[in-house]
């Protein structure tokens, strides 16, 4: 345009004599010179020396390129990361909504599942065998002694005794005995028979066989068929009195530690602990050799059930999203100056010349439009102001 503008210029300069209309095209011309010249300067001088004159006020970028970086951090601090602003855009996305229905997609809660997994699986085969196996122990045997056995048996037994489903556990308990001298007469003969003095007639360790086997009999029967009988009052009794003990008693509380404590001694206590960790690993060493063969079924059916239910519950998702709003406000709230001086040590830290290319291509083709411009604009204002004079 700067060479078009030259010609026409050098053109209607020599020919005005001729033909004085031409002084307007050459006004236009010579001002579109000056206007693109004018532009050339002052966008070169934002970035280098024009020709490489050091003149005065020229290569701006360069030389202000550090206050610039901390212009930009603190703009980006105060008018992107603020509180308000973050909230305000973090309520547009809807964050459990698109959660939701990315975890409901066909496929994602399946994909997720199985990098939970496998990250998983990596984790547990890279942990030292020994070291885990006995922090594992450590932990269990701490949290087991920490806990009280006494108040967690009266909780559970209580438990049990609601709605008389222990009555049931008798009713259990009967029906074993039962079949047991069911299923082992001979037994319980010999055994009366052995504990019988040797001058007894074998006639009467007969008949007293017969007479309690009758007895125990007719006594389950009878238990077993009557929903009030004496048996089950007094086993109500006692259960509800060992409760109550174990709720109040020092000295049962006492008996049920001794007896905590004598079990978490026991060998197969430590085995316990031991084959969790062995199992957790043999079915992270499965995983990883067949991940196709083990998908996560139910961590993948868990992870659906969850966009689902924030799919359904709007209430739910409502919370999810004040508790994701918050959270990430808060942590861009405390860390916004790190990430102001983040933008201005990087900007220091590049080098003028790669300063002013990144920015110059930052601002790509505009910068060539405004040199465009201003020859354009340069030539119509002279254009202007030559009609004026000549009107004049």
């Amino acid at each position: 345009m700067l060479v078009l503008a030259l010609a026409i210029f050098l053109a209607a300069s020599l020919l005005e004599a001729a033909h004085p209309w031409l002084g307007y095209v050459r006004a236009t011309a010579e001002a579109s010179l000056v206007g693109g010249l004018a532009d050339w300067f002052a966008v070169t001088a934002l970035f280098r020396h024009p020709l490489g004159i050091p003149i005065p006020h020229t290569a701006i970028v360069a030389k202000q390129k550090d206050r610039i970086g901390r212009v930009l951090g603190n703009f980006v601090q105060n008018h992107f990361l603020s509180r308000d602003i973050v909230t305000a855009e973090l309520k547009r996305m809807r964050l459990s909504d698109r959660i939701a229905r990315w975890l409901s997609g066909p496929g994602n809660s399946a994909r997720l599942a199985r990098q939970l997994a496998s990250g998983v699986a990596r984790t547990v085969e890279a942990l030292p065998d020994d070291e885990v196996r006995a922090m594992i122990q450590r932990s269990a045997m701490a949290r087991i002694r920490k806990t009280p056995v006494a108040p967690v048996l009266s909780d559970v037994l209580t438990l049990v005794t609601a709605d008389d489903r222990h009555q049931e556990l008798l009713n259990e308990a009967i029906g074993i005995i039962a079949r047991t001298i069911e299923d082992n007469p001979d037994a319980i003969r010999d055994a009366i028979r052995s504990s019988s003095p040797w001058w007894v007639p074998s006639v009467v360790d007969q008949v007293v066989f017969k007479k309690i086997l009758q007895s125990v009999t007719r006594l389950v029967h009878d238990v077993r068929a009557d929903p009030d009988h004496p048996l089950r009052k007094r086993f109500d009794r006692v259960l509800g009195e060992f409760i109550e003990q174990l709720r109040n008693s020092p000295e049962v509380s006492a008996k049920a530690e001794a007896l905590k404590e004598q079990m978490l001694g026991h060998p197969l206590v430590e085995d316990w602990t031991a084959a969790l960790w062995d199992n957790a690993r043999k079915a992270a060493e499965r995983y990883r050799s067949n991940p196709e063969g083990a998908p996560p079924d139910a961590l993948e059916r868990g992870i659906s059930a969850i966009g689902e239910s924030l799919l359904d519950h709007p209430a739910l998702a409502a919370e999810l999203d004040g508790f994701l709003i918050e959270a990430v406000a808060t942590i861009l709230e405390q860390h916004r100056q790190q990430v102001a001086e983040l933008i201005t040590h990087t900007v220091s830290a590049w080098d003028p010349e790669s300063a002013v290319q990144r920015l110059e291509l930052a601002v790509g083709s505009d910068l060539q439009y405004i040199r465009m411009n201003g020859t354009l604009v340069g030539g119509l204002v002279g254009l202007i102001i030559y009609t004026i004079s000549a009107w004049l």
